[in-house]
C-alpha cells in the first residue's frame, strides 16, 4: 500500500522493548496537494520535515534488542503524530523559518482527513504493538539539528528526554551514557513532557516504563552512524532495565 502510514519491522520478535520512531519519514501522501508540501526539496530534507536518521538507529537498535519497532511513513508537516490530538502544532504552517504553503489555509476538514488516513491508524497500530506484552518498555528515536536559524550551537551529541511523571529509567540511562564521557542533555534540547504526545499516551498513561533518546542529526545522517549508535546504546539500555528491577 502506497499510502500507508507506518511500517511494523518485527512484529514476532520476543523482546520486552518497542522502539518506535515517529518521525521516520519525509514523504508526503500522493492525495496530499499532489505529494507536495509547496516548499523546496532542500526544506523537505531538513528536520523541519522529519527526524534525519533516525529510522536507521531505529532499526538497528530494535535487531540489537531483538525487539519491534514501529515506524511513520509520513512526513511530520503532514501531520505531526507526536502531538496530542488538540495541539495546536499538530499541522504546522510554519516551522524553523519556513512557510508550509500546503499548510497555510488547510482548515479542520482537512486537519481531520490527514488524522484519519494517517494519524490515527499509526497510534491504534502502536497501541496494539505496545499491548503485545504486559510488561512492555518503549524506546521512542528522535532527532534533531545540530542549530535552529538564529539560535546557538547545540552541544549534545545525544539527549535524553523525560517526563516528570516517570524518571525511572531515563535518569539511570542519562547517568550511563555521562559515565561513558558523553555530554548527554538531560531534557535537551527539549523539554520531555508534552500533554498528548506518544509518550504521554502510549507509556505514561498506562504506566509503561520509557525513554526518549534524541541525536544529533549530524552523527546519524549515514548508516555507519546509524549502525555505531545502535550498537552503543543497545546494551546500556538492557542494562539499565535489568539493573532498575522494572
Amino acid at each position: 500500500m502506497t499510502d500507508a502510514a507506518f511500517h511494523i519491522l518485527g512484529a514476532d520478535r520476543p523482546g520486552r522493548w518497542l522502539v518506535t520512531c515517529d518521525h521516520a519519514s519525509n514523504r508526503v501522501p500522493a492525495w496530499v496537494g499532489g505529494g507536495s508540501l509547496g516548499i523546496a526539496p532542500e526544506d523537505m530534507a531538513r528536520h523541519i520535515a522529519y527526524d534525519v536518521g533516525a529510522a536507521g538507529v531505529t532499526r538497528h537498535l530494535a535487531e540489537r534488542l531483538d525487539a519491534p519497532a514501529i515506524l511513520t511513513d509520513f512526513s511530520r508537516l503532514v501531520i505531526d503524530p507526536n502531538r496530542g490530538e488538540d495541539d495546536p502544532t499538530l499541522l504546522m504552517r510554519l516551522y524553523d523559518g519556513t512557510i508550509i504553503p500546503a499548510n497555510r489555509h488547510a482548515d479542520a476538514a482537512e486537519q481531520e482527513r490527514r488524522m484519519a488516513a494517517l494519524y490515527r491508524p499509526y497510534h491504534a497500530a502502536y497501541a496494539r504493538l505496545a499491548a503485545r506484552r504486559p510488561d512492555t518498555v518503549i524506546c521512542a528515536v528522535h532527532s534533531f539539528t545540530t542549530c535552529l536559524r538564529g539560535r546557538a550551537p547545540r552541544p549534545w551529541p545525544v539527549g535524553i528526554l523525560y517526563s516528570h511523571r516517570d524518571t525511572r529509567l531515563a535518569l539511570p540511562l542519562i547517568a550511563a551514557l555521562a559515565a561513558e564521557g558523553l555530554n548527554v542533555g538531560d531534557n535537551e534540547p527539549y523539554s520531555g513532557h508534552l500533554d498528548g504526545d506518544a509518550i504521554d499516551r502510549h507509556a505514561l498513561a498506562p504506566g509503561r516504563p520509557n525513554v526518549l533518546i534524541e541525536l544529533r542529526n549530524d552523527l546519524i545522517a549515514h548508516e555507519d552512524g546509524q549502525i555505531a549508535w545502535a550498537d552503543r546504546l543497545a546494551p546500556v539500555l538492557q542494562s539499565v532495565l535489568a539493573e532498575s528491577g522494572l
